[in-house]
């Protein structure tokens, strides 16, 4: 499984290729994904700056570019790169060169660990930087869309420091009868409060400040004509340009209620044909989904779109079409129950939102669909006969954004190439269109719907005389065209769609089903299962595989779960929560990918496992010595805690004289058998 790190874009400044391999192992080895370029001049130094780079290491010394020189010219041009400085020694002077030249660390070259503890908290306050300038932009557009919505606003607003304006709307020069902004600088709000009423403001303002918080007063106001008028106050704490002050919202009470909600209405209507317009409708839309989600109240978004509009707009012109559609409005006002909202959404379509899952809406659109099919629109002394494509989404408990559920009708309406038809949003069918245009999470999406993942067992053989039948379970998906989809693409699709839990209980679950069947038939067989680091976590997995296991009546021992060794380090403290509840249940476990981490003895130490599974990158080198020799010693700590070990990976016999030797208790890989879909390794008798 993918680890829960982004990709590490790094930058090598070393001449030995041997050496920047291995310092890119010493961070893939702490769990961190990589995107590595190796610097070989000012030139290739310009072209990748060109990119964006997380780190740059730099050896102590290198032949066509210079530590110095990369670090001025990243320097130069402003680039936000931490550097690492390699040195040949550990001097106090050395150190403190490299720290003047701009590195953000200087350590001695080899002292690996060091470097990567360095390297992620540089990565982390990078991240940091990022997130605070992104932060700033934000800002920055989110005060200037304030500002902009205070210029527009009908509301007299202004902002008071000290009893003095430092800011004030149109809305409020025009309440008072200003023209400009500037005619109100240095001027004490009180000013505008006629002196019948000044005495209150001020206890107001006093009253205000004491409790910090905010409040209402009706009082007089007073123009540059000298005119009062009745008005509300309204104070609340605000900010301005960094300055606390308080924000006066003014509201004249000569404006009667009547003309506010005539406001109010003509806002939320299309002016061509009376309906609710798009922004009052997704409103209403936003509402409709808290309720289905919330309260269990099923709608559904019935999506209008008007067939040939292009051609309609050409032959009865913008005048002529506005009259067509706002005769189709006052037809769909009758078509619908007084419940039903009905806004007209774009310039070709209008959208119905209905109570009531979509099946119960189907018959009446269908008759809605015939009734403006057989209705003859008279448009400017001609007959118009229209027709609609109709497409229709349900809110549920399950309902994403209401822009989904839009979109979803939408699809489904210009599906209708022939229009003049309906048709109801159906999430599978939907789901296979994705996973046919080649979106991996839908092919998983689908996979678990259809039940159409495969499993395959590879056999584990004992090299000690051990006579039980082991398995591994490998997953594997088979795309729309019938090709295999690699494992570590949709695994990881599943973990970034949030699935990777869902998949793990599946393959359990299907695994148990065949390993049940088999042992039924008198095998002591038991399966490796791999959980991922989702699953690692889940406090609810034990419960539920306890009671799956009581179900198919296996006992737990039967079932191996297996942890990845970067997911167990990063989530030690419940990879051990896990395992020991595991081990409560009689159940058996297994750490594999072991010797990548940095100190793998460190986090074995800490678990509870029960069989030990060697990464297959200590088999690739076994025909050299030095492979050998690192298998030997990885096996000999494994042998001084009695971990059985497991060497996965087997091609050839060639090893196998090897491996025995080493003390390896079980073996696996093609040399014995390829993954299948059986249970069918002709394992040793007991006799």
């Amino acid at each position: 499984m993918a680890t829960d790190k982004k990709t590490v874009r790094l930058l090598i400044l070393e001449d030995s290729q041997n050496e920047a391999e291995r310092l890119v192992s010493l961070f893939r080895n702490a769990g961190r994904a990589t995107r590595v370029h190796r610097l070989t001049s000012s030139e290739d130094l310009a072209d990748s700056l060109q990119q964006t780079w997380d780190l740059l290491i730099a050896a102590p010394h290198s032949e066509n570019l210079s530590p110095a020189e990369a670090i001025a010219v990243i320097r130069r041009q402003a680039k936000d790169i931490p550097i690492l400085q390699l040195l040949a020694g550990n001097d106090s002077d050395s150190i403190t060169e490299a720290l003047a030249l701009g590195a953000q660390d200087a350590l001695p070259q080899g002292e690996d660990e060091r470097l990567i503890l360095v390297a992620n908290r540089e990565l982390a306050n990078l991240n940091e930087r990022r997130a605070r300038r992104s932060a700033e932009v934000a800002l920055r557009e989110a005060e200037k869309r304030c500002q902009m919505l205070l210029d527009s606003s009908v509301d007299a607003i202004a902002y008071v420091h000290d009893g003095m304006h430092i800011y004030a709307n149109r809305a409020y020069l025009q309440l008072f009868g200003y023209e400009e902004a500037d005619e109100l600088e240095g001027m004490p709000m009180i000013d505008l409060i006629a002196g019948c009423d000044q005495t209150r403001f001020r206890d107001f303002l006093k009253n205000y400040d004491s409790v910090h918080g905010a409040g209402d007063l009706q009082c007089s106001g007073i123009g540059t004509e000298g005119r009062p008028f009745r008005l509300r106050l309204e104070l609340s704490p605000a900010s301005y340009d960094g300055e606390p002050c308080i924000q006066a919202v003014l509201r004249a009470e000569s404006l009667q209620s009547e003309l506010e909600e005539k406001l109010r209405e003509v806002s939320c209507q299309d002016l061509v044909t009376g309906l609710f317009n798009r922004n009052h409708f997704l409103e209403l839309l936003d509402g409709a989904c808290a309720r289905a989600v919330n309260a269990g109240q099923p709608a559904c978004l019935a999506y209008l779109t008007l067939d040939y509009y292009a051609q309609l707009h050409a032959d009865l012109g913008l005048a002529g079409l506005d009259q067509l559609l706002a005769d189709l409005a006052a037809l769909l006002r009758g078509a619908f129950s007084a419940d039903a909202q009905l806004a007209r959404f774009a310039d070709d379509a209008f959208a119905v939102l209905l109570s009531g899952p979509p099946e119960q809406a189907r018959d009446g659109l269908a008759a809605l669909l015939k009734k403006v099919e057989g209705h003859l629109f008279e448009i400017a002394g001609r007959t118009v006969q229209l027709t609609l494509s109709i497409g229709v989404a349900g809110l549920n408990e399950t309902t994403p954004k209401a822009q989904a559920v839009i979109e979803r009708a939408h699809r489904c309406a210009d599906q209708l190439v022939d229009g003049n038809a309906l048709k109801l949003y159906d999430p599978a069918e939907e789901l296979a269109a994705e996973a046919s245009r080649g979106n991996v999470a839908a092919m998983v999406r689908q996979a678990l719907e259809k039940d159409s993942f495969r499993l395959l067992f590879q056999p584990i053989i004992s090299l000690r005389g051990d006579n039980i039948e082991h398995y591994e379970v490998l997953l594997r998906l088979i795309d729309p065209q019938g090709a295999q989809v690699p494992p570590a693409d949709f695994l990881a699709a599943a973990s970034e769609a949030g699935l990777a839990e869902t998949v793990d209980r599946w393959v359990i679950l299907n695994a148990i089903r065949q390993l049940a069947a088999h042992r039924a038939n008198g095998h002591d067989t038991r399966l490796f299962v791999h959980l991922s680091a989702a699953s690692l976590q889940d406090p609810t997995l034990l419960p539920w595989l306890g009671a799956t296991l009581r179900t198919a009546r296996l006992p737990a021992a039967a079932l191996i779960l297996q942890l990845d060794e970067t997911d167990a380090t990063t989530y030690l403290k419940q990879a051990k929560t896990l395992l020991e509840g595991l081990a409560a249940l009689h159940g058996k476990s297994a750490l594999i990918h072991f010797g990548c981490a940095l100190n793998p003895f460190n986090t074995l130490r800490h678990l509870p496992v029960d069989y030990v599974k060697i990464d297959d990158s200590y088999t690739h080198n076994l025909t050299e010595e030095e492979g050998r020799e690192n298998l030997k010693v990885l096996l000999a700590g494994l042998h001084a805690q009695a971990r059985p070990s497991i060497v996965p990976g087997i091609e050839s016999s060639k090893v196998l004289a090897t491996l025995w030797q080493a003390g390896v208790s079980y073996i696996q890989g093609y040399y014995l058998q390829a993954p299948g879909p059986a249970l069918d390794y002709d394992f040793p008798s007991e006799e």
